[in-house]
């Protein structure tokens, strides 16, 4: 087998918990992706305005599988409006939106991992289509808020853990693992021929469909239960040591 594209995901994964990474090694091995012919995926629930700000010099030339992949519908909003500990994210297309009565330390927050953001008074009559939910909570309440969105909204939208304290709402089978495959089917690319990274319950899909499916070394247990292969730590430039690996075909990738 033989890597054709490389799909990180961000958070945890390609990003340190500083939410950086060494630009200088990875515009090395880009040029070393770009003689072998493989494609470079950014994979992620984050904003595809906020992902292109990480990679200026080459954001034309890679792909991009942004809000986990998915489209979503405004109807959700009237539930999530009921549950008051719940701060909302609206994910669209053209911008993100919270409510201005939310505290200014959450929209810092929010403002971190989406680029454009809009405070509004409320979430309707916004010209615009959601991609996806993206919904603060107390970690300590992630589990049961996630089995509760389960079985209230659970036929139309799917609550998937980030691992940092948050739940996406994505359409049920619209995930990154979709998008990609959207990808690998305009580029001739099989699964086998994948290498994908991720450490959270929305890289589960993409890490079981790819030929190269490696879970962090801080990704969860249920990551690693499904992913073949364990990278080292995010903050450890993992994804950066396995990616050299890949490209100087060393094991496994003989």
């Amino acid at each position: 087998m033989s890597v054709k594209l490389i799909a990180v995901d961000m958070d945890g994964t390609f990003l340190n918990d500083a939410k950086t990474y060494n630009r200088a090694r990875f515009q090395q091995q880009y040029q070393r992706m770009k003689q072998q012919g493989i494609r470079f995926v950014v994979a992620s629930g984050n904003q595809y305005y906020q992902l292109k700000s990480f990679f200026p010099e080459i954001a034309s030339e890679i792909a991009f599988v942004a809000e986990n992949g998915g489209w979503g519908g405004d109807e959700v909003v009237r539930y999530l409006q009921t549950r008051s500990e719940i701060e909302i994210i609206a994910c669209g297309k053209n911008s993100a939106y919270t409510l201005r009565e939310y505290d200014d330390a959450f929209v810092t927050m929010a403002a971190r991992y989406y680029h454009r953001l809009e405070r509004v008074d409320d979430f309707s009559n916004i010209d615009d289509t959601f991609l996806k939910f993206g919904l603060n909570i107390d970690d300590s309440l992630v589990p049961e808020m996630q089995a509760l969105l389960h079985e209230e909204l659970g036929d139309i939208m799917t609550a998937v853990t980030t691992g940092h304290g948050s739940i996406d709402l994505i359409v049920p089978g619209i995930h990154k693992a979709n998008g990609l495959r959207l990808l690998q089917a305009q580029w001739g690319i099989e699964d086998k021929d994948v290498l994908a990274f991720g450490d959270s319950g929305n890289d589960l899909e993409m890490l079981r469909q790819a030929g190269y499916g490696f879970a962090m070394a801080n990704a969860s247990p249920a990551v690693k239960a499904v992913a073949r292969f364990e990278a080292p730590h995010n903050n450890d430039e993992g994804v950066l040591a396995i990616i050299e690996k890949a490209l100087n075909q060393d094991t496994p990738f003989r």
